[in-house]
């Protein structure tokens, strides 16, 4: 009996011990986390998408809390008026960032590219473009197996056999996932433009192929040329052509649809019809001949 009350007594202070050194462990090595990274969290939708730049919403909380300005923060989910709240919880001032949509530059439709090969294996872009270009001749083309819908959370992207690629922007978040997972690079995030009678105006280069303008044009009848023609006619300066391909800076672009009728390829795309062009002036009259005296 009393061996059984020597044990119980040795365990409760052996116990009792190593809780005291555990506290004091604890104690010494805690973190100290700001009370208002959780409610920053909580305000959070809580996607998780990584398209705020961040390991998850946590990994966005605690920088927002640390940071001393939010223009260049931002969640893509939540948007302006989750921002608004935190920069209220936080006693700080929002940043008014341009929101932001995918776009998938290229056609990639199939009756405007031929096909040279069939592709048997595994439906991943990802598996399909590491050891294989593409089923047509352009080698930087959207192969279309859907990775990009795969990975997107929002149900925003879909594939479609005569489009290709086809982006809702009504659900697009500008997450950032489809243009990650893109082998090939042919999505990009691009701010919405200015809205003009309820749409949303913008203008890009539905083109990312580097070949030559001959190479291209055989390749798909849609691909840009670098003609530059494009360049030329635009009044800011939005228009460069490098790697013979053209590129529209968003930044600069002001969405006037004179490089639409310029494109002889139309590997420009717009969210708006082009301009009518200008009609050519009339030539002027010639001068009666003068009276012989």
């Amino acid at each position: 009996m009393n061996s059984v009350l020597i044990t119980i007594a040795v365990l409760a202070v052996l116990g009792c011990s190593l809780a005291v050194i555990l506290y004091f462990v604890s104690q010494k090595f805690k973190v100290y986390e700001d009370p208002k990274i959780a409610e920053v969290e909580a305000e959070l939708p809580g996607a998780n998408c990584g398209g705020c730049g961040f390991p998850g919403c946590h990994g966005l909380a605690e920088a927002l809390a640390k940071a001393d300005d939010l223009s260049n923060i931002g969640c893509p989910v939540g948007g302006a008026p989750v921002m608004a709240k935190i920069a209220a919880i936080l006693g700080k001032e929002a940043g008014s960032a341009e929101p932001k949509v995918a776009v998938a530059r290229c056609s990639a439709a199939c009756n405007t590219r031929i096909k040279l090969a069939q592709y048997d294996g595994a439906q991943s872009c990802a598996i399909a473009a590491s050891h294989f270009s593409a089923e047509t001749g352009c080698a930087f083309s959207c192969l279309g197996h859907g990775d990009c819908v795969k990975v997107c959370k929002f149900d925003a992207i879909s594939i479609d056999p005569d489009k290709g690629v086809v982006v809702d922007d009504e659900k697009c978040v500008a997450c950032g996932a489809c243009a990650k997972a893109c082998p090939k690079n042919v999505i990009e995030l691009r701010p919405k433009g200015r809205l003009v009678q309820g749409k949303n105006r913008r203008v890009w280069v539905n083109c990312v192929s580097k070949d030559k303008g001959p190479v291209a044009m055989k390749a798909c009848k849609n691909a840009c040329i670098a003609c530059g023609k494009c360049a030329k006619v635009c009044k800011f300066e939005a228009i460069s052509v490098e790697n013979n391909v053209a590129y529209i800076d968003p930044a600069k672009c002001k969405a006037c649809g004179l490089c639409l009728n310029e494109c002889p390829t139309h590997a420009i795309q717009a969210t708006f019809p082009a301009p009518p062009k200008p009609k050519p002036a009339p030539a002027p009259a010639e001068a009666p001949a003068a009276k012989a005296e």
